[in-house]
Parts: C-alpha cells; structure tokens; sequence
C-alpha cells in the first residue's frame, strides 16, 4: 500500500516547538526511521472547535467500558504478543506484510530507531492499542491495532474518538489523525474542528477534499 506524500524531511532538531512547526506544515512522523517526516494530506482537529456530537456519543455508548490508559515510550514491559496483534490486524485489516511485529517491537522499544513517545492503551471489552507522537501542544493519533476477533463491530472509532477527547482534556491544541488518501478516509470528516493540509496551507473546505478522495483511484 503506497502513502502519499509530496515531500519528505529528517530532521535533527527534536524540540517540542519545532516538531510541532512541522505539523503545521503537513508533515507528520513516520515509521521510516529516526527523524523521517513525510508531507503529505494531513488531517487535524482544532481541539478548540471540537465537541462531541450525538453521532461520537452514539459510538461511545457502543464501546462503553472502552478504558484509555497512557504508556510512555520506550515500553519498559513490552511483550511479543503486542507485535502478533499487530501483525494480525494490519494483515487482516490492510494487506499481508504492511506491518511486521519486529517493526512494531521497534518502534515500542527502541528510541534510537523510533520518533513515537506514546503508547495508548485500551482495555476491559477487549484490547487495542495506538501509537503516538505526543507533545504538550499536539497529539499524533498513529498506528492503531485491537484484537479483531473480541472486539465490537465500532471499536476502531471508538477509540479514535477517545484519543480526540484525551488530546482535547489534555490540554493540547490539535490532535493529528494520519492522512486522507482514499474514499473511504471520508469517515474521519464527521467531527467538528476538522481541517486538511492542501499541499500549502491548511483547509476546512469538505466538499472540494471529498471530490479529490472519490476521484481517488484504489
């Protein structure tokens, strides 16, 4: 699976304000290696602007008991069943191969090869995960995997949904949730506060991102 992007960056300035200047200009981290960014049509939400509808309640209410806990990264415990879940829910979910548990053990484990410093945790109905970038102004909402098998049919925008309204009660000013590159990213639009980095600047214009994400070739 190809990830758009128009530009690509490594960086060695790893300040909070900087990183965060980055985001700003659509690029987000990847999973590439240390200090890779990669611009591409990133996606935010002004946390300022966002407030749950009754749609995201309706979904919470349907992953209700769904627990948020925060782990640092490097993971101190870290353990080989994560990286399985992973592995299992990206070939399931995507295609076979687009992630492997030994990248995913990297990226939990090892901070010289890794640019996440989060690890979200959700727990009791079941167990899934997201990796993060996070600083005291931004959240970056990456990477997410949860048990398919014991989890219900709503579990991966409930807890998207989560990650908003813990970025928002932390205090952070966006909350970034990957890139939209194919018609059926247009899920991600139901919030309130939503903007997409156009190549140059940043926009809250719906209706011209949903013609560009149908006309999307897959």
């Amino acid at each position: 699976m190809k990830y758009l992007h128009w530009n690509e960056k490594t960086i060695t300035d790893f300040s909070s304000d900087y990183i965060s200047e980055m985001y700003n200009s659509g690029y987000v981290m990847t999973r590439i290696g240390r200090g890779i960014m990669q611009q591409t049509r990133s996606f935010r939400i002004d946390l300022g602007k966002f407030d749950l509808s009754s749609e995201n309640r309706r979904i919470l209410n349907k992953t209700d008991g769904l627990i948020v806990t925060e782990k640092s990264l490097p993971l101190l415990d870290y353990n080989y069943s994560i990286g399985k879940l992973a592995k299992d829910f990206y070939d399931t979910k995507f295609e076979h191969g687009i992630m492997s548990a030994q990248k995913i053990k990297e990226i939990l484990t090892n901070p010289e090869k890794s640019n996440f410093n989060l690890l979200l945790e959700y727990s009791n109905i079941t167990i899934g995960y997201a990796i993060c970038y996070s600083n005291p102004t931004i959240l970056h909402y990456s990477y997410p995997f949860y048990d398919l098998s014991k989890s219900p049919k709503d579990m991966g925008l409930g807890m998207m949904i989560r990650a908003i309204q813990y970025a928002k009660d932390s205090g952070k000013k966006y909350i970034y949730l990957g890139s939209l590159q194919r018609s059926n990213d247009t899920y991600k639009l139901q919030f309130d506060g939503v903007e997409w980095f156009d190549g140059n600047n940043w926009s809250t214009d719906l209706d011209t991102l949903k013609k560009i994400l149908l006309d999307v070739k897959l």
